[in-house]
């Protein structure tokens, strides 16, 4: 646990505390996956990706990756991982609220073939920032980083 609370201190400027991760890992419909540097025990956490499922639709609620590993695929990884898991629980959508100022996750979301759906006005209390809801058909998530298939890119 010491090691996700300093992941999430360091991603976020209003981090989830000890007790709200305590809660997510007894919640029934909470769902969370940790990536580690190397899979055998004890080696160091990469980051961790918490999510909802809830009916056939599968919420993300909180992604990160260590300070030094970021940009290495790492939270690809774990989306895969979490779109791949929800799928085999019956999960056909996936949804999200991002910052309007996070533009590196609004990219990486993009890139999985998310669209913004719509916006939460003053959603983050700590800010009173708008949230984008970002959207996608599970079924239709796009290895990240690959092209649209040739139908999405006509005009």
């Amino acid at each position: 646990m010491r090691e996700i609370l300093t992941i999430e201190r360091d991603s976020f400027p209003s981090p989830w505390s000890e007790n709200i991760f305590r809660s997510e890992m007894t919640n029934p419909l909470a769902r969370m996956l940790v990536g580690r540097v190397d899979p055998l025990p004890g080696k160091p956490v990469a980051g961790y990706v918490v999510y909802w499922r809830v009916a056939d639709e599968m919420h993300l609620h909180n992604i990160a990756v260590r300070k030094d590993l970021r940009r290495t695929r790492v939270a690809s990884f774990l989306l895969r991982e979490a779109f791949r898991a929800s799928q085999s629980e019956g999960a056909r959508s996936v949804t999200l609220e991002v910052r309007r100022s996070n533009l590196p996750a609004q990219n990486l979301y993009e890139k999985f073939g998310f669209s913004v759906k719509g916006v939460r006005p003053r959603y983050y209390s700590d800010t009173g920032e708008d949230a984008l809801i970002f959207w996608a058909d599970l079924d239709r998530i796009r290895p990240e980083g690959e092209n649209p298939p040739e139908s999405e890119n006509k005009e």
